[in-house]
């Protein structure tokens, strides 16, 4: 992705956080993150975020998403013998966001994925998230979620979150962004 692109994104996701009153520190705003899977097209299938905080016990994150953006199909997988995956609440503190996981697939879903994408993409039983609402996620299942058309914000509080184990469906993925000048 190109520096202007990833600036411009960010600057965007930054104005939703403010819509949903959320503000960060200019430090904090420094650090957020910009991720387009490696598929270049942060705009379809892209997320950013700010982590408050990692532990080793737990984990709290802001998520940003324009208008139709995707957080492409993944599961947290188990970390080791005591560690089952991360857990993870998402709650949404702007906008909507429809999330996707296992279950009965949705008749009429609300969230529409990019075209030729339907093989990475399989659970579509669809939750629809408003403003104050939240989801709860047990570790390894295997989710995605977009945001409604005005954009959304979502709040994800979970147990330990190691980002470069995350198994996604879509083997075209790279969790971290290459960024060119």
């Amino acid at each position: 992705m190109k520096r202007s692109e990833y600036d411009q994104i960010k600057r965007e996701g930054l104005e939703l956080m403010k819509k949903a009153g959320i503000y960060l520190t200019p430090e904090e705003e420094e650090r957020m993150e910009v991720t387009d899977f490696g598929l270049n097209d942060p705009y379809h299938e892209g997320l950013m975020l700010h982590v408050y905080v990692n532990t080793k016990r737990c984990c709290a994150k802001e998520l940003p998403m324009l208008p139709g953006q995707i957080c492409a199909e993944h599961r947290h997988p188990p970390l080791g013998p005591d560690n089952p995956g991360k857990e993870e609440t998402f709650r949404c503190r702007y906008g909507e966001v429809y999330v996707h996981v296992p279950g009965e697939p949705t008749l009429n879903p609300k969230a529409k994925i990019p075209a030729g994408k339907e093989d990475v993409y399989t659970v579509w039983h669809e939750i629809v998230l408003k403003q104050g609402e939240q989801y709860t996620l047990a570790p390894n299942t295997k989710h995605w979620f977009q945001a409604g058309p005005s954009g959304a914000v979502v709040s994800e509080f979970s147990s330990y979150s190691e980002d470069g184990t995350d198994v996604y469906t879509d083997p075209e993925i790279s969790r971290f962004t290459t960024i060119e000048d």
